[in-house]
């Protein structure tokens, strides 16, 4: 096991090398002087060639990388070339916001999906199963802000019965959480139905069913318990994917989290922003598979154990 999460870490670890490389190196080769949008039209040449000197973006590429590789390992990601405030607050400041809804979609997701898949499982190729399964393809074939949409439009301007705009109070979160987790919950719902039917196949679950042990004993015990690699893997990328693709969600009902902030700076060229923005997506990205990873090695003991006979 300790072999097992030595080699996940190391390669979590040289990912979001990697990636900060990338970034940092795509970013700072875009047509285009930062300083120069941060100044203005009217600004002269001489105090765009003077500032520029002054916030250290005429030195070599490479160097500049450097520089900001040591500053972020410290925690310092610089100050916003627009706002004139630490990346670091603007981006604690916008993950709050991000973080409740990321985690009230993601919770309306798991539960929903998981209950329905088994519901649907359970009533295999009968009416229930059916509706469920034409409901979670219309959840998945639906785009998350159409759904945001048509929420705002139902029940915020005709019912009135949700604010449509901003966080101001809990009733703002419910309809953003909906548009967010619907598509979520679909997928996790066909995922457990059909890694649950999958299971329902063994020879165990048979054995258990003919010892007459209680159905739902058999349902949670034997037949959800062995197909939990499969939702475990998608939960997994759903976590990510809530966290880091809000964007469209935050800028339809004008919630100020990190979609919202990174929209704003990619127009304004607010590189500081711009690369501290990635590096939080790539970080919870890693950090999330890599707790998949690990999760995998408790459910099932034959992944840890097979990385350590290699």
């Amino acid at each position: 096991m300790k072999k097992y999460l030595l080699s996940r870490i190391a390669q979590a670890i040289g990912v979001v090398f990697a990636i900060s490389l990338i970034t940092f190196f795509i970013l700072n080769i875009i047509p285009g002087n930062p300083v120069q949008l941060m100044l203005g039209e009217f600004a002269t040449q001489e105090t765009i060639d003077r500032v520029t000197h002054e916030m250290g973006l005429d030195k070599p590429v490479i160097l500049q990388y450097l520089n900001w590789l040591g500053n972020m390992l410290r925690g310092n990601f610089g100050t916003s070339y627009f706002q004139g405030r630490p990346v670091i607050e603007l981006l604690g400041q916008a993950f709050k916001v991000t973080a409740g809804l990321s985690l009230m979609s993601y919770a309306l997701a798991l539960l929903s999906g998981i209950v329905f898949g088994i519901i649907a499982a359970v009533y295999h190729n009968k009416f229930l199963d059916k509706l469920l399964m034409v409901l979670s393809i219309a959840g998945i074939s639906a785009p998350n802000f159409w759904i945001a949409i048509i929420l705002q439009i139902i029940f915020g301007l005709r019912l009135h019965w949700f604010p449509i705009s901003g966080v101001s109070s809990f009733a703002a979160y419910i309809l953003p959480t909906l548009a967010l987790g619907t598509r979520y919950a679909a997928s996790i719902s066909r995922i457990t139905r059909t890694s649950m039917l999958e299971v329902v196949k063994q020879d165990y679950v048979r054995t258990a069913q003919a010892k007459g042990l209680p159905s739902w004993k058999v349902t949670m015990g034997h037949t959800f318990r062995n197909a939990l690699l499969p939702i475990v893997t998608l939960a997994g990328s759903d976590l990510s994917t809530i966290f880091t693709g809000s964007m469209l969600i935050e800028s339809v009902f004008s919630i100020p989290g990190i979609g919202k902030l990174l929209l704003d700076c990619i127009g304004n060229r607010d590189l500081p922003v711009i690369e501290g923005g990635v590096m939080y997506i790539a970080v919870i990205c890693v950090l999330i598979y890599l707790l998949v990873d690990l999760l995998y090695a408790v459910i099932d003991p034959r992944i840890r154990l097979g990385g350590e006979n290699e």
